[in-house]
């Protein structure tokens, strides 16, 4: 990947597995400086050392994204870290619970929207009053593709991820005269530890219902979100904001 990101500095959530490592790893092979947060310190000292390795940047800060005092301090290490904030990437959350909605209860409904949703407003509140300061940059909020349209027995998981899209549009109106730009990512199925596992744990008919489900019969792979994640943090994007980007196969296109 060529140097889109060349002098740049910013944040990845949920960067110890998935989606969140590809893209930290994009992002500094890149040419960014990275700070590569995520709640499990080992798997997030993981990715460090991977970066690290391939003779780029990056540091390490825990952060439970859920808690508004620990986003507050990541951003702020950030900064410290690197003397700006370039871009943000908001990608740090959980599985919603398969059930009906009269079958879900209020703990589980608090959960999911607590880790999706609210985590982002967070984010948002405190890196758009560092790159306002700075005069500008660019975030990405991780959505799916089931904030763009509904899917059965889902019902806390897709109300947090269309609040994602909610939310990013608001704050890709409110900050452009700030020269702040706001994305969502909306993943399709995507080769993550946690789809491979549920393959491994589900029948072959699951798997090949996921598969005949995507135009491109194939799920993405982590280091295809990460490419968008780079480009949406890149100056090539520099007039891109508000906007929801499928990565999913075409899975979205008969929708």
């Amino acid at each position: 990947m060529t140097h889109l990101v060349e002098g740049k500095a910013g944040l990845v959530t949920g960067a110890g597995s998935g989606i969140g490592r590809a893209s930290a790893l994009a992002l500094a092979s890149s040419g960014a400086k990275v700070m590569v947060s995520d709640i499990d310190e080992t798997a997030g000292g993981e990715t460090v050392e991977l970066i690290r390795e391939a003779g780029c940047t990056a540091e390490f800060f825990r952060c439970n994204v859920a808690e508004e005092t620990q986003v507050a301090a990541l951003v702020d290490a950030t900064v410290t870290a690197f003397g700006k904030l370039d871009f943000a990437f908001n990608n740090a959350g959980m599985n919603g619970v398969f059930a009906p909605l009269d079958e879900i209860d209020s703990a589980t409904w608090d959960r999911v929207i607590s880790v999706n949703l609210t985590s982002v407003f967070y984010c948002l509140k405190y890196e758009l009053a560092a790159m306002k300061k700075q005069g500008g940059g660019s975030i990405v909020n991780t959505s799916s593709g089931a904030g763009l349209t509904g899917i059965f027995n889902n019902g806390p998981y897709n109300a947090s991820k269309f609040g994602v899209v909610g939310l990013t549009r608001n704050a890709a109106m409110d900050y452009g005269q700030f020269g702040i730009r706001v994305n969502a990512l909306a993943p399709g199925s995507t080769a993550t530890p946690m789809m491979m596992n549920a393959f491994e744990q589900n029948t072959e008919e699951f798997k090949a219902q996921i598969l005949n489900s995507i135009p491109m019969r194939s799920l993405v792979e982590p280091a295809d979100q990460g490419a968008a994640v780079v480009w949406l943090c890149s100056d090539a994007s520099k007039m891109v904001s508000g906007i929801a980007l499928p990565v999913d196969g075409g899975w979205l296109a008969g929708k």
